[in-house]
């Protein structure tokens, strides 16, 4: 039942990633692009914790794509908003 919801988190994720990828196309913002990679390596982190099976300690190294992915965001943040000022 686990593995259902890892997956079902997953989808969701990529669902978002999609999502902002639609948006990146109309606009070309680059932030709209890393927020789609980010929602992917979220999505990517929970595929491999499915599939790896290891137990809960660990874990821990997979949630290095969740780290990268939140930098990747704080830092097009950043960059956009040193653009218009």
């Amino acid at each position: 039942m686990l593995d259902f919801s890892f997956g079902a988190v997953a989808m969701g994720h990529l669902v978002a990633c999609v999502f902002f990828l639609k948006f990146w196309s109309r606009t070309r913002d680059e932030l709209f692009a890393v927020f789609a990679a980010a929602f992917a390596l979220f999505a990517l982190e929970q595929v491999l914790i499915a599939w790896a099976g290891l137990p809960k300690e660990e874990q821990t190294w997979f949630y290095l794509l969740r780290l990268l992915a939140f930098l990747l965001i704080i830092a097009a943040v950043l960059r956009k908003n040193r653009r218009w000022s």
